[in-house]
């Protein structure tokens, strides 16, 4: 028997059963779809965790202070801050050779007024530098200017959302604004950027960090932004990072160094996980419809016995029974993977659209994997009725024995 005359035969009894067919050819794509959707979901988280550390800077590292150090009193079981970062902490962080850019950051609340127009936001203290390190964009405008971080500049930074609020279509810059009791003049609006780790950076406004300082009334930093020259050189930034402000401090290691590559890294590890968790999920689906395939076919073994005994009697061994019924299935698996395939592109699609900004790409190796265990499935499931028919005595099924 020819595979051609295999695949037709098995064709035209599935297209005699339309109703059963379409159920399995159904509960094999919702399976296939579910494996696809699930692990694009995965990869889409991924890819949105990775998108939003990237923002932030690249080669970057976050001086905390704080130890991330356990303790054996009672809770709290965080180590405490001996003192706090300075602004002369950070400054002496730029000795190194293998830090490029560094940007104090100190951050607070207060209104921000202009006329009869009031806003609370949040005001975000820093230096020049940390429009390269945050990889900024100005709609309109300069950002802060360069010069003594310890100079309290009354100028100050608009997200463009704050200024659409307070000023409308109207230009802010030149324009005096009120934060808390201090007045600043505007120089600049921030392109949109989006939110990023939490912050909405168009509704923030940014001053100087010592003016910052002052307006809050505090010398503490709430963190330092570093940027080291390069991703081999990140070894080495936190090594000088930790070793001055050891020196700085009495010997105290009291900050906490947290590199970008090891966070990403370790979302990276568990988003990978969750993946291939919830793939693993959605292939239990392919199961269910492989054991649907099994039962329908059983079925089909006991309602074609007279067929298959008449193809017996005219010459046809076990082996060709066995391979039109493993066809049948293959087939059913492959028909039911590529509807489910076609399903899973349009779920993506209308995903994308409903929520533009998470990137919800099915990975290649995924729509692999869901035709492949589609098909494994459909012929794993499609042995024992194979196996059943092929063993039928031609005497006992032509008279329905």
């Amino acid at each position: 028997m020819k595979s051609g005359d295999v695949i037709q035969f098995s064709w035209k009894a599935l297209s005699g059963y339309p109703t059963r067919t379409l159920l399995m050819i159904l509960a094999m794509a919702i399976g296939v779809a579910s494996v696809i959707l699930l692990t694009a979901l995965g990869e889409g988280a991924r890819r949105f965790v990775t998108d939003e550390f990237t923002s932030l800077g690249t080669y970057l590292l976050i001086v905390l202070p704080g130890r991330s150090e356990t303790t054996g009193g009672p809770p709290p079981l965080l180590g405490e801050t001996p003192r706090d970062l300075t602004l002369e902490d950070a400054l002496s962080l730029t000795r190194s050779s293998s830090i490029r850019r560094m940007a104090p950051i100190t951050v607070g609340s207060a209104p921000v007024s202009w006329k009869h127009r009031d806003r609370e936001v949040s005001v975000l203290g820093s230096t020049a530098e940390l429009f390269e390190i945050r990889h900024l964009s100005m709609a309109q405008g300069r950002f802060i200017p360069t010069g003594d971080p310890s100079r309290g500049l009354a100028v100050c930074v608009m997200g463009y959302k704050l200024k659409k609020e307070l000023f409308g279509n109207q230009s802010a810059l030149g324009e005096w604004v009120r934060i808390g009791d201090r007045r600043f003049r505007v120089i600049g609006v921030l392109a949109k950027k989006g939110q990023s780790l939490g912050l909405d950076m168009g509704d923030v406004v940014v001053v100087p960090v010592a003016s910052a300082q002052a307006l809050f009334n505090t010398s503490a930093l709430f963190r330092i932004l570093l940027q080291a020259n390069g991703r081999e050189a990140i070894p080495k930034a936190k090594k000088a990072v930790l070793a001055t402000i050891r020196e700085r401090h009495e010997g105290e290691d009291d900050v906490t160094v947290i590199t970008q590559d090891a966070l990403l890294s370790t979302f990276d590890r568990i988003l990978v996980a969750m993946t291939l968790s919830v793939a693993g999920i959605a292939a239990i689906s392919l199961s269910v419809a492989g054991i649907l395939i099994m039962n329908v076919m059983l079925i089909a073994v006991s309602q074609r016995t007279t067929e298959i005994g008449l193809l017996k009697a005219i010459g046809a061994r076990g082996s060709h029974i066995l391979a039109l019924f493993l066809a049948e299935s293959a087939i059913l698996s492959l028909i039911g993977a590529g509807f489910g395939v076609i399903l899973a592109f349009l779920g993506n699609w209308g995903l994308a659209h409903a929520f533009p900004r998470f990137p919800i790409t099915a990975p290649i190796w995924a729509l692999v994997a869901a035709v492949s265990v589609a098909l494994l499935t459909g012929l794993v499931f499609g042995v024992l009725p194979a196996r059943r028919a092929a063993r039928l005595d031609p005497v006992q099924a032509l008279s329905r024995r």
